[in-house]
């Protein structure tokens, strides 16, 4: 569970990893910015059986652009509420989804619908290149 302020009424709501939907306020009914972490262990429970659409970020604490990028990504997450859920992995700790994408590079960012990569995007960049390529790979069909 994480606590989440509610950009609306600024109540505070526990809001779970993992679970049908999206998280909803208990106060004021809107829906809730999901920002949650995710590991080795918990991805396919959090990321690959996600009902929204999954931004995944792969980052590392001792990454400078790592760090200039998640401001950006919560901001894209609380403007997403109700339709995306942003995924946090620290690439130190779940090496092996690192490797099962073969990430060379972060941050590494990916988007999942079903289940599936329809998008990645990698290194640090700016809300006005990271918004329109997240509206272009919310709007992606996975491959059958």
């Amino acid at each position: 569970m994480k606590v989440v302020t509610c950009p609306n009424c600024q109540r505070r709501n526990r809001v779970p990893a993992a679970a049908e939907g999206a998280p909803r306020c208990g106060n004021c009914q809107r829906p809730l910015p999901w920002i949650v972490d995710a590991g080795d262990n918990d991805f396919a429970e959090i990321v690959e059986q996600a009902s929204l659409p999954v931004l995944v970020d792969l980052w590392a604490p001792w990454c400078g652009p790592c760090r200039m990028v998640s401001p950006v990504l919560e901001q894209l997450a609380t403007e997403k509420a109700g339709q995306l859920k942003l995924v946090k992995v620290n690439a130190d700790e779940a090496p092996g989804l690192s490797q099962r994408f073969e990430v060379r590079s972060i941050p590494t960012l990916m988007v999942f619908r079903h289940g599936q990569v329809v998008a990645t995007q990698i290194g640090a960049a700016q809300a006005s290149v990271l918004r329109p390529w997240l509206e272009g790979a919310l709007a992606k069909e996975p491959a059958p």
